[in-house]
């Protein structure tokens, strides 16, 4: 097995350095996973480092822009299909995959591995004792979740996981898998009892969660901070300890309350 790395030109608050594609080659058979967004020199640099060796597949582990995008074009230049969860903005897969269908690369199998809570949609991709995260977990950051139940499920499934090194969608490898999930883990678990105190002690607003909990974090990720902040309130309402209005793409203004006695 040998991975390749082409950084995408696409770096920003949201991506760090831009998008990782990765080349995953066994017995001379690549599978091109996450080819990012639709840029022509992009393209070419995964063509060009590709050279005379054939396209097994281009498999996407989420359909956001950043992602999967060029996935349909590269794959008809290379006649080789797409593969994903589900079709999504600007993708739509060849074969789809469910969690434990794999992708024949060479003699190894590609594993999906489903997990939700960055998006619905997302997958992870196992060869052996090597995982492909995509944004599930990002190299040097934590990560924006949707859905913080079904993410913290996810990373606890990873966690079970016999793991050597970690690809990540942004940022660098990882060479300790069970520390940096661990982590994770502890990090969503953290920012959960802040969120709640920040609520019991007074804030009513989403907008008032993220002065509190965020203090200490630019002002202009705040917007990104109040997703956040509505990701686990939902969580926390649905756990009963809060009562929460809405706010599911980050409304300022959205109402939070504690729970009734």
């Amino acid at each position: 097995m040998r991975v390749e790395r082409i950084l995408a030109p696409n770096p920003g608050p949201f991506t760090g350095p831009g998008t990782n594609t990765y080349l995953l080659e066994v017995d001379g058979e690549v599978a091109v996973i996450d080819p990012g967004p639709v840029d022509a020199g992009h393209r070419r640099a995964i063509v060009d480092a590709l050279g005379d060796r054939r396209a097994a597949a281009v498999v996407v582990t989420h359909t956001h822009p950043d992602h999967a995008p060029l996935a349909n074009p590269l794959a008809r230049e290379l006649g080789c299909p797409a593969f994903g969860y589900a079709p999504g903005p600007e993708f739509d897969p060849d074969v789809v995959l469910a969690d434990g269908s794999t992708v024949r690369v060479g003699a190894g199998e590609l594993e999906a591995v489903h997990t939700p809570g960055h998006a619905d949609d997302h997958l992870c991709l196992r060869l052996g004792d090597v995982l492909f995260t995509g944004d599930h977990i990002m190299g040097g950051s934590s990560v924006m979740v949707d859905d913080v139940a079904a993410y913290l499920r996810s990373l606890e499934r990873l966690r079970g996981m016999e793991l050597r090194r970690l690809y990540p969608g942004h940022g660098p490898e990882i060479d300790r898998p069970r520390e940096v999930i661990s982590w994770y883990l502890a990090h969503r678990r953290q920012r959960e009892q802040e969120i709640l105190a920040a609520v019991e002690s007074g804030a009513r607003t989403v907008g008032q969660v993220v002065e509190v909990v965020y203090a200490d974090v630019d002002r202009a990720l705040w917007p990104l901070a109040a997703r956040s902040v509505c990701a686990h309130l939902r969580k926390l309402a649905a756990d009963g300890r809060v009562r929460f209005g809405g706010g599911g793409d980050g409304d300022w203004d959205a109402a939070v309350s504690p729970a009734a006695p």
